[in-house]
Formats: structure tokens, C-alpha cells, sequence
């Protein structure tokens, strides 16, 4: 990727045409097979002979590469640690908390008009908005925002951060899960850890290290993850579709629409640094070809939500139509994202919003200017400074 391509915005990178699967080799120097096709895709995420247990490294993070770690778990064990959370982020589970997520919204957006303008709506809105939420749900009170800000920010690093400071950001950050479960094992709440925890101790046959490192991972994706696709979305709103602004303030349904095509079109990073690498547990045929027991196969999930079959024509020409298949952004089979319906509740609220309040809101610079904030699993804007 040159550097051209690492300044641009996420909406107009370019995906390689889906076609049938083909040989590649990762990072590392391993052999792989790619897909690209939608179906392919869906196909290999959906089968449980893939798994994702024993794969080379393909990121430095000392929270994401350890055995600990929920990508790097299948089978029961994997799904007994989902559950200790699904009932909470289901939608029924989150359907309960959206008051809360508005209260978060409306109270970042009034602060927004009493500021007046020009403002940054990074620092304003798409950072403090997350970080409320996950806040409020997981019951965390005794920790400054920018203290989360730094252990997310190296919880999955830029290769180019040292290796003493992430492994000194999550000592920190592990020591901070470890205690806050103690706390609520002594004393419960009505809070996701509470739950996490009280459901763990009850069924038993979850480690504690796998506990501590999933608190872990709850706090940074939920925070970094809708940060990144809410800064993304309102780049690409803001920059290319302000005709299209005023209908999300007027109708919360279509800023959920909006929403989910821009999640599903606009990826979290560039797409050389998603390699979803899955080894085959045993022969698999698919997209034609037969996949050995013991290879690897790489899913470019992004060029697949852009297979004109399942998705035919200009995908970015009607924002607000339903989409035409189950996106691919959120993964798929048994390690479909939990938080999804979080996040398009977050989505869809922070949207629309902010356009009911702020109809004329615009970027006050070029998309060109936007600086990028980078991590191993997410680009997003540094800052988007507007007016109106």
C-alpha cells in the first residue's frame, strides 16, 4: 500500500474484484488460500471445520496474541465464554440499555451547541460517546478517559509502537480487569462484569485468565471499534453526502439504514492489514476447490460485501435501501461479533442525533487534511473539525 493509498479515506479505497479462490502467502511466509466471493466467504465463516486455534501471529498486541484470547478460541470452551454475556447484548438485552445510550447521545449533543461552533467532533462526540456507553454498561467509574484512551490505543498497536509500552499498557490493563471482577464477585450490580462473572462462577469450566483477558477485550472493542466505524461514517456523510444529513434527523429509522450500509461498506482498516487467517480441520470443498486438512485460508470480507451477485450495483448510490444480504462485517458462525446490536443502536442514536440537532453541520477542511489515527485493527479520524 503506498502512501497515497494510507491517506485515504476509508469509503474510497478500492477492493480487489471477487473471483474464485486462489493461492496467496501471509506476512509471515505461510501458505494460504484466499476467497473473496460473498457466498465463498459467508460459506467458510459459517463452518466450524475452520478454526481459528494455533495460527501464525498477525498482529503485536499482548491482549489479542495469547492463547487467552477469544479469536484465538473455537468450540465449547469459546462458546461458554459468549454466553456468559449474550443475554446483555442481544437485542432484547440491548433494547433495555438504548435509553441510556439516547441520554449519552442527547447529553454529548447539547454540549455540542452550548460550545458552539467550530468544534472537533472526535474529542466532542465520537470518542466520549463510546466511552460513556461502555462506561455505563460495564459499570466503570474509577477510571479517567484518558487512561482508557492509552490502554485501548495499545491494547492493538501500530507495529510501530515499542514493545515495552504495550506490554506495559496490558500488565496495566489486566491488573485494572483482574481487580474490577474481584469487586464485583464481593459485591455485584447490575452490570455486564456483574453478569460476566456471576454466570462464569455458576456453570464453572472458564479460567480465570480467559475471563480477565475477555473483560479485557470488552472494554477496548466496544470502545474502539464504534469509534472508529461512527468517525468513519460521519467522514464519508459529512464529506460526500451532506444532501442526505437533514433525512437522518428526521427519521431515526433511516439513520439505522444509513448505518448498516456504512458499516457494511466502510471497513475498519485498510485492507492489507485483515487477514482473518482460519485453519481447515479436516477436507473442505469450497467456492471448487478442496481445502486440505491443515491449510489456511485468508477472507476478504470487505471485496465480498461488494460482490456485485449478492449485491448488485452501485452499493453507495441509495444509502438508505436495506441491504440485500447479511453483511460480512461482523464476522460470521460462532464467532459472529457480540456487540453487534450495540453497535447499531450506537450507530443509529449517535446519528441521528446529531443530525436533528445540528442539520447544517459540515467539515471545515478537505478530507484530504483528515490525520489518521492508526492501530494494528482500526483507522479512524484523528480529528474531524466542523462547524454549522
Amino acid at each position: 500500500m503506498t502512501a497515497d493509498e494510507k491517506r485515504l479515506p476509508l469509503h474510497r479505497l478500492t477492493f480487489a474484484a471477487p473471483g474464485p479462490p486462489r493461492h496467496t502467502t501471509l506476512p509471515g511466509g505461510s501458505p494460504a488460500w484466499h476467497f473473496t466471493r460473498y457466498d465463498d466467504v459467508r460459506q467458510v465463516l459459517a463452518d466450524d471445520r475452520f478454526t481459528r486455534a494455533m495460527l501464525p501471529a498477525t498482529a503485536t498486541s499482548p491482549l489479542i496474541e495469547t492463547p487467552d484470547a477469544m479469536t484465538k478460541q473455537d468450540g465449547a470452551g469459546h462458546l461458554r465464554l459468549r454466553h456468559t454475556v449474550k443475554g446483555v447484548l442481544t437485542p432484547r438485552g440491548v433494547g433495555r440499555v438504548t435509553p441510556m445510550v439516547a441520554e449519552v447521545a442527547d447529553r454529548l449533543v447539547a454540549d455540542l451547541a452550548e460550545h458552539g461552533p467550530p468544534t472537533d467532533l472526535v474529542d466532542h462526540y465520537t470518542r466520549p460517546l463510546p466511552i460513556a456507553v461502555m462506561n455505563k454498561l460495564l459499570g466503570v467509574h474509577d477510571v479517567d478517559d484518558t487512561r482508557l484512551l492509552r490502554w485501548t490505543e495499545l491494547a492493538f498497536p501500530d507495529p510501530s509502537v515499542p514493545e515495552d509500552e504495550t506490554a506495559d499498557a496490558a500488565r496495566e490493563f489486566t491488573e485494572f480487569a483482574t481487580r474490577l471482577m474481584a469487586e464485583r464477585r464481593s459485591t455485584p450490580g447490575p452490570d455486564l462484569i456483574s453478569t460476566l462473572v456471576q454466570t462464569a462462577d455458576r456453570e464453572g469450566g472458564i479460567p480465570e485468565s480467559r475471563l480477565v483477558n475477555f473483560v479485557s477485550t470488552l472494554v477496548v472493542a466496544g470502545y474502539d471499534t464504534t469509534m472508529t466505524m461512527l468517525g468513519n461514517a460521519l467522514l464519508y456523510l459529512l464529506d460526500e453526502r451532506p444532501e442526505d444529513w437533514a433525512r437522518l434527523g428526521s427519521d431515526e429509522a433511516a439513520a439505522g439504514a444509513v448505518a448498516d450500509r456504512l458499516t457494511h461498506l466502510i471497513p475498519l482498516n485498510d485492507p492489507a492489514k485483515h487477514f482473518n487467517p482460519l485453519r481447515a480441520t479436516e477436507d473442505v470443498e469450497i467456492g471448487g476447490v478442496t481445502i486440505r486438512a491443515g491449510d489456511l485460508v485468508t477472507l476478504d470480507r470487505g471485496a465480498a460485501n461488494r460482490d456485485p451477485v449478492a449485491f448488485p450495483g452501485d452499493p453507495f448510490v441509495d444509502l438508505f435501501a436495506p441491504l440485500e444480504h447479511p453483511t460480512l462485517a461482523f464476522g460470521g458462525g460462532q464467532h459472529y461479533c457480540l456487540g453487534v446490536s450495540l453497535a447499531r443502536t450506537e450507530l443509529r442514536l449517535a446519528l441521528h442525533r446529531l443530525a436533528a440537532r445540528l442539520p447544517d453541520l459540515r467539515l471545515t477542511v478537505p478530507v484530504e487534511a483528515v490525520e489518521w489515527r492508526r492501530s494494528a485493527l482500526t483507522r479512524s479520524p484523528r480529528n474531524l473539525p466542523v462547524t454549522w
